[in-house]
């Protein structure tokens, strides 16, 4: 077995590997088609890890998040568009979702009123931006259910088949 790292700063994928248990070996061995070179490259960054590569050392590792990390945070796309989500309780995911539809069915007249004539003017910019702010709460909320539905999947404390169409 290989020895513990003591190096600081280590990368996302390299704290995840260790979290699994997993020497760079083991989980080479458990993906199949990457050599445990290949992952202390991607853990040091030595090279751009590919989406390919990160699918893989999520299933491997067991770590729905890495997916999310990648996209919110390497890929130039994602960056722009895919916010970071972290994983949290089920029940604080569940107290901000409720605030946010409550806060949403507050605001849903002024949005209508707002959206009527199809544009948003001067004036009612400010209400547009609140309301705004609170549908990408509502989105973050969906986000974040999902990763925690994922990681429940993952570690086997959810059916995965009962999620499938």
């Amino acid at each position: 077995m290989g020895r513990a790292s003591t190096k600081e700063n280590k990368s996302v994928y390299q704290t995840a590997r260790e979290e699994a248990g997993l020497t760079r070996e083991k989980a080479s061995e458990l993906i199949g088609f990457m050599s445990a070179d290949h992952i202390e490259k991607i853990e040091n960054a030595k090279i751009n890890i590919q989406p390919d590569d990160v699918m893989a050392l999520s299933d491997c590792y067991k770590d729905p998040k890495l997916c999310n990390y990648y996209c919110s945070n390497e890929c130039p796309i994602g960056q722009k568009y895919v916010p970071e989500v972290h994983l949290k309780d089920l029940s604080q995911i569940a107290i901000e979702t409720l605030n946010s539809l409550n806060r949403i069915n507050r605001e849903k007249d002024r949005l209508l009123e707002i959206i009527e004539d199809g544009r948003v003017s001067d004036d009612e910019l400010q209400d547009f931006v609140t309301i705004k702010k609170t549908l990408d709460k509502i989105s973050l909320s969906v986000d974040t259910l999902q990763l925690w539905v994922d990681k429940a999947v993952a570690d086997g404390n959810l059916d995965r088949s009962a999620f499938e169409d």
